[in-house]
Formats: C-alpha cells, structure tokens, sequence
C-alpha cells in the first residue's frame, strides 16, 4: 500500500471498555524540549501504566491490539514486528493472527553492535548482540509492506521517540522506500498530545495503534 492511499487522518476505534482502561491514566504535562528527559517520563509514565495490569489484563489488551490491526494485517503479506522487551506492548498476538492468514513474518536482526538491522524471515530463536531473539542470520532477508514499530513514545504528528540508539531511524526510511506502511505501536499512555522534538534524520510514522484504537497520520 502507498503512503498516497493510507487517508490523511483515519480513526479505528477498539471497545468501549479498552478506552476506559486506558482514560485512567492522566493527562499529560507540557513536554520537555529535550529528547533525553523527554525519554526518561515517557519510560516511567509507561512503567506506571504496566505496573496497574494483571496479566491477564495484560493479555487481554495486547489481544485487542491485535484486533486494533486486523484490518491493515489483512492487507499485509510480509509483516515486520519484534519480540517486545518487558513494557513494550506485544505485538506477537497480531502477528500469530498475520501468520494463519498466511503472511511471511519477518523480525530485525543484527549481524553485530555495528551494523544496522535487517528484517529476515523466520521465527526469532536466536539472541543477537543487543539481546532480543531474532531469526538466524542465514534466514532470507525480505521488505515487509507492513511494519509494526516500538516505541517510547508518539505525538499526533507521527514523531516518534525511540529508544535512543537510531536502530529504527537508520532502516525505516528504506523499508518505505520498498513501499511499508510504518506503524507505530504502543499502550495508549504513549501518545502525547505535545509535539516530540525532532531532528533532520527521525523517520515519521505513517499512523499509531494501541489497545484503544488506530490513528492514521498520512
């Protein structure tokens, strides 16, 4: 799908129910001008959410996040996603339902601290240098139409806010070259209503999705 057909500012919304769950947590203060403090709130307003849900709570919203994105997986035939760290929403339930569909599933994986990340086709069963599972390297590399992409945190722009490292920022302008619609995902507490600061080589997303709903930006 290309960026021209994705709609200037399309809204999915989840149940009743999800929206409520994630009303609780309140608004948010004007945002810092640095990345770096910028960072460490969007961390800790993240870990103050998690630390509210049970597992099965836990459970339940990454299962509507999958719900949330059916209808782009739907249209996907090479998914890119990632095996979560501990507060990043799992995207592993939507990938299972991409996978019965019969789309490729592809995870990043590193050849080394140095190099950037390529998504290759395969079930992530090895630990790469930074210490998430990835596919062997020997697997295919392939370019997703649809990549699901974490984050610190997101403003309605589509401005993400990473780990901090670049990874992301280094690839995700290739893969829309190859034609990738480029979603964010995350708990709903990490959309902001500010807007991120940003420098020249921050790659911006094409929309955001979260247990509550999806929100298309370009």
């Amino acid at each position: 799908m290309g960026s021209g057909a994705h709609g200037s500012h399309l809204t999915f919304v989840a149940s009743e129910d999800f929206r409520q769950t994630a009303m609780v947590v309140p608004s948010h203060p004007p945002l810092p001008a640095d990345k770096v403090t910028l960072r460490r709130l969007a961390r800790e307003r993240r870990r103050a959410f998690i630390e509210t849900l049970s597992r099965d709570e836990r459970a339940a919203l990454e299962q509507s996040l999958a719900e949330v994105l059916a209808p782009l997986i739907a249209k996907s035939r090479v998914l890119g996603g990632y095996c979560p760290l501990p507060n990043e929403i799992s995207p592993l339930p939507a990938m299972d339902a991409a996978a019965r569909a019969g789309a490729v599933l592809a995870y990043p994986a590193f050849a080394d601290h140095q190099s950037n990340f390529r998504f290759l086709a395969g079930d992530p069963t090895e630990s790469g240098p930074w210490a998430c599972f990835q596919p062997p390297l020997h697997s295919p590399e392939v370019f997703p139409d649809l990549v699901l992409v974490p984050l610190v945190a997101i403003d309605r722009r589509g401005a993400r806010l990473g780990q901090g490292k670049g990874h992301y920022d280094r690839v995700l302008g290739k893969q829309r070259e190859h034609g990738a619609l480029l979603i964010g995902v995350g708990w709903q507490v990490q959309q902001l209503d500010g807007e991120i600061p940003t420098d020249p080589w921050d790659v911006p997303l094409d929309g955001f999705a979260s247990p509550a709903g999806a929100e298309m930006f370009r």
